[in-house]
């Protein structure tokens, strides 16, 4: 059972999934819109949308946090310059994930999740 568990664990060890979501946030932030599993998907969504939230401040500290979390140059100064403004007004929900297919090889749900 699996009640009030908090997060997935996507069948990876703990720095294998910290390492997969920070390239799934540097392509999302890349690209706009990327393909992949639903289960990444859903886990990437929450991890982006708190490092937008901390990406509106604007200021040398938010720099900071999110270059911490991506250790990419370009795509923190991508999204705390470009991307994040664009969401001053917004409380949340940046990203939307639509459900696209199912992989041939394993039949896995796949989604897309993009920049709302």
């Amino acid at each position: 059972m699996r009640h009030r568990h908090g997060y997935r664990k996507l069948s990876r060890t703990s720095s294998h999934r910290a390492a997969l979501l920070k390239n799934l946030s540097i392509a999302l932030v890349e690209h706009g819109r990327i393909e992949t599993t639903l289960a990444k998907a859903k886990t990437l969504r929450s991890v982006f949308e708190k490092m937008v939230t901390r990406a509106k401040a604007g200021d040398f500290n938010a720099h900071r946090a999110v270059f911490a979390k991506l250790q990419d140059k370009k795509a923190t100064k991508k999204l705390v310059e470009e991307i994040a403004p664009k969401y001053a007004e917004r409380n949340g929900g940046y990203t939307r994930i639509i459900k696209t297919r199912q992989r041939r090889g394993d039949s896995a749900e796949m989604a897309i999740i993009e920049l709302v």
